[in-house]
């Protein structure tokens, strides 16, 4: 959840770049960085560990060394990166930007570069030296640029082109060279990672990874999307789509109202999380997952090997659509850790004497960290003298301060009352907490968390492109909004998410929704069938997939209405169900993350339908403090 700022014009880039990226904090605070280039096209780089304000304070330090006289650095053209440190330590080292090895590009990038040991590897058979390099893929970027700029000759925008076409995942960048002064290059990879230009007064020119960094430079901005490269100039941009051609880009006029900014462009703030899941994804993702090793990096888990080789059983706690990712994490868990797993609301678990022990596991999920119910559990679980992890989003939360172990979604801040990417973020951090305690524990072999981990790197590209379709939604919505009950199926790990799919629908649109497994329809539901229900069922090809069909069959044998959520590539569904939705194919254990996002799509657009209040639902809160 990084944030860029880029500046080229005729003021000082330096105030500018700090303010935005004060503006940016939120979106990461273990490192910051700024480069310039000078009248002289010479680069001045700096990079500190920690909040913004050590950045400052270190260039205040510059400043009064020169005796106060003008800035600590000077230059019109600039970028700065705050960062939140995922992939690799928060060290200088692993700090943004980050040169070439000639010192003739720097580069700053948010996203997930899937392929980077390969291309690093690569390069250093390519002679190519990275021994007192950072941890990040983020170099390889830089040193793929300016290869391709130096070796090959070629402008920096087409050595971007070329870098897009080698490099898999999701990304923002943004790129300066020495050898080009009075441009800066910037890309976007996949839908995840925003980068919006900014058209300033006279001549300058700005781009960001967020709106509010230059909204008080301008209000006229363009949004890149997938595979496009902008060039800035001081005398304006120039955007090519991703065959390289010339093309003309909407301006889209921003209201100046910090609220409206926020949303970014849509017309709710849970609309906006929705279309955040494949950024949020990918920051939660980065720096921990070592595809090479096969092992996961969760570097706020402090337990011993043996600690957590004694671990008997596992215990998740949570409540509402936490509860329904702790379902997830409970098919997770056993099958990569082989351990046993009990899932039980915050609210329940104390008043029953639950039997803990000193071996037990207890993993608390709360977007918050300060739902009370959840935070009662955690009292419980210690009084008992297990040891507690919490799933948190918000740093510093009650839940994180009493827990012996923290795992952060990194969603970012989430306005909307109903979760969207706090329950994608928290199935991710289960995944990959699931595959730290089968590798810890000697019980997951590396080529089989190796494969997973890489599926995982590629779930937000994903994600991506399962929220790009979303014409069908409103087709549905304008069909269905007004039925009074909706039915929704799934089985095996797949079955919490009809679950969170009927939670969503009765949070937003006031509809009775029941979700079950598919394999219990015959044992009741099946009742309530017939062409007034809409029946929504998950039928990805897993292991359970036939017996998923046979329910969409008993469902259509009645005469019901059937919306599936399929796997692309599957060509028998469409002649079973009367609507289909597909996602990507991935690891069956990671589906999850993709089937919920057409279940929060689905409840939105019916919410909209029916006139309801999207983002502030009747009764209910953001997060429950009270019992």
């Amino acid at each position: 959840m990084c944030g860029i700022i880029g500046y080229i014009g005729d003021k000082q880039a330096l105030p500018i770049i700090i303010a935005g990226l004060q503006r940016l904090e939120y979106r990461g605070y273990d490192s910051a960085g700024i480069a310039l280039i000078d009248g002289e096209s010479t680069f001045h780089l700096r990079r500190s560990v920690g909040k913004l304000s050590n950045l400052t304070a270190a260039l205040e330090d510059e400043r009064v060394s020169r005796q106060g006289k003008g800035l600590p650095l000077e230059g019109t053209v600039g970028m700065g990166h705050t960062r939140w440190a995922t992939h690799g330590k928060p060290t200088e080292s692993n700090a943004h930007p980050h040169r070439g090895p000639q010192n003739q590009v720097v580069v700053v990038h948010n996203g997930i570069i899937e392929n980077y040991v390969q291309l690093k590897q690569e390069l250093i058979a390519q002679g190519y030296d990275f021994t007192y390099a950072s941890e990040t893929d983020t170099e390889v970027l830089a040193h793929l640029l300016e290869k391709h700029m130096t070796h090959d000759h070629l402008s920096m925008e087409q050595a971007m082109f070329t870098l897009l076409g080698e490099i898999k995942g999701t990304a923002a960048i943004v790129a300066l060279s020495a050898s080009e002064p009075d441009k800066i290059v910037c890309a976007r990879l996949s839908n995840a990672g925003g980068v919006v230009i900014g058209y300033g007064e006279g001549v300058e020119m700005f781009v960001a990874s967020d709106i509010p960094a230059i909204l008080p430079h301008t209000r006229k901005m363009t949004f890149l999307d997938s595979g496009e490269v902008a060039v800035l100039t001081r005398q304006g941009v120039t955007f090519y789509n991703q065959s390289g051609a010339v093309i003309s880009k909407e301006i889209t006029i921003i209201n100046t109202d910090a609220i409206t900014a926020a949303k970014g462009g849509f017309k709710h703030f849970m609309q906006k999380e929705i279309y955040d899941q494949p950024q949020a994804l990918t920051d939660t993702i980065r720096g921990r997952a070592d595809v090479v090793a096969g092992t996961v990096n969760l570097e706020n888990l402090t337990f011993t090997p043996a600690e957590l080789a004694a671990i008997e059983k596992v215990t998740i706690v949570a409540c509402g659509t936490s509860w329904h990712a702790g379902l997830i994490g409970k098919f997770l868990i056993e099958e990569l850790a082989r351990l046993p797993v009990e899932v039980d609301y915050g609210s329940e678990f104390r008043y029953r004497d639950p039997i803990i022990t000193s071996n037990h596991l207890l993993i608390a999920i709360t977007q918050s960290g300060e739902t009370v119910d959840t935070l009662a559990a955690i009292e419980e679980a210690h009084h008992k003298q297990a040891k507690v992890v919490s799933l948190v989003n918000v740093i510093g939360s009650q839940a994180a301060r009493v827990a012996d172990g923290i795992i952060y979604m990194q969603a970012g801040p989430e306005i909307g009352v109903a979760s969207t990417k706090a329950f994608t973020a928290s199935v991710v951090d289960l995944v990959l907490l699931a595959v730290y305690l089968g590798r810890v524990r000697g019980v997951l072999k590396a080529d089989r968390a190796r494969s997973l981990l890489q599926s995982l790197l590629e779930i937000p590209k994903l994600a991506a492109d399962v929220i790009a379709e979303n014409k069908v939604y409103d087709q549905i919505a304008r069909a269905k909004a007004q039925a009074h009950d909706f039915l929704y199926l799934g089985r095996g790990i797949n079955y919490p998410v009809a679950l969170e799919g009927a939670l969503k629908l009765k949070e937003l649109s006031y509809v009775h929704a029941e979700g079950y497994p598919a394999g219990e329809l015959k044992h009741g539901p099946i009742a309530l069938i017939d062409d007034g229900l809409p029946v929504v069922a998950i039928a990805v090809k897993d292991k359970v997939y036939d017996k998923v069909v046979s329910a969409i069959e008993q469902v259509k044998a009645r005469d019901g209405w059937v919306l599936a959520i399929a796997t692309a590539g599957d060509t028998e569904i469409g002649a079973k169900a009367d609507k289909v939705i597909y996602v990507p194919v991935t690891d069956p254990l990671l589906y999850p993350i993709l089937t919920a996002l057409p279940m929060q799509l689905l409840s939105y657009y019916i919410a909209v339908r029916r006139g309801c209040d999207v983002d502030q639902p009747r009764n209910l809160a953001k997060s429950v403090t009270v019992e």
